[in-house]
């Protein structure tokens, strides 16, 4: 059996060891997917020495059964649906935009909560690293994978502690890497290799972009990490 990452910050400190080789350089940038994505991002970026953001993303869950996601949107207006699920569920259109509609009035209040006046980070010429807490369907990480691509980086990496074997391999046609520290199978769900794998706050998320030397109202600040 594969092992149980303790915590979050654990997780990220084991992901941060598959990613050293990009360790102090000043085109890196580390961006989380909120909340859970914060934490391992946050421990990424201080072993990297890199600049930590977020990247807002939400899934669009089956209604019934929320943890199945038929999509997801991200920052600068990507959709992106599973007609394949929706078709199965018999979804009628109206349903699903009523769904969008009220993830995005979320997504819009995190953007709001986490970067106050602060833009999108501008990720022209840039190696991201784009990280979430796990994957299973891989359908917000694709999303906000799209809508980075949109903003030309010069690589794009996908860095996640946990996935599905599949997902990780679909996304090695999507983005210039994959780092998965394991891929378990039966995979079963991200919380399920995690021994605490309690729900990350609003404030934690603050909390370490703050600590990482991100400003509300102020463009990405220079590292200082504690």
């Amino acid at each position: 059996m594969d092992k149980l990452f303790s915590n979050r910050r654990e997780a990220g400190a084991e992901l941060a060891d598959k990613l050293k080789a990009y360790t102090n350089r000043a085109d890196v940038l580390v961006l989380a997917l909120p909340r859970g994505g914060v934490p391992v991002a946050y421990e990424v970026a201080r072993a990297l020495h890199a600049p930590l953001d977020v990247f807002v993303v939400r899934k669009l869950g089956v209604p019934g059964h929320e943890e199945l996601a038929m999509g997801a949107i991200a920052s600068g207006g990507v959709r992106v649906l599973n007609e394949e699920i929706t078709s199965e569920m018999g979804l009628p259109r109206s349903l699903i935009n009523a769904i969008v509609r009220r993830e995005q009035k979320e997504l819009e209040r995190r953007e709001r909560l986490y970067r106050g006046a602060r833009p999108i980070p501008d990720v022209l010429g840039r190696t991201v690293i784009l990280i979430d807490d796990g994957m299973a369907t891989g359908a917000t990480m694709h999303a906000a994978a799209l809508a980075l691509r949109r903003m030309k980086p010069s690589k794009l990496i996908v860095a996640v502690p946990v996935g599905a074997q599949d997902t990780c391999d679909e996304f090695r046609g999507v983005v210039d890497e994959v780092v998965c520290v394991i891929t378990p199978a039966p995979f079963m769900a991200v919380g399920a290799w995690y021994a605490d794998f309690s729900q990350t706050s609003d404030e934690e998320v603050r909390d370490l972009l703050q600590q990482a030397g991100v400003n509300q109202g102020d463009s990405l600040s220079p590292v200082c990490y504690p």
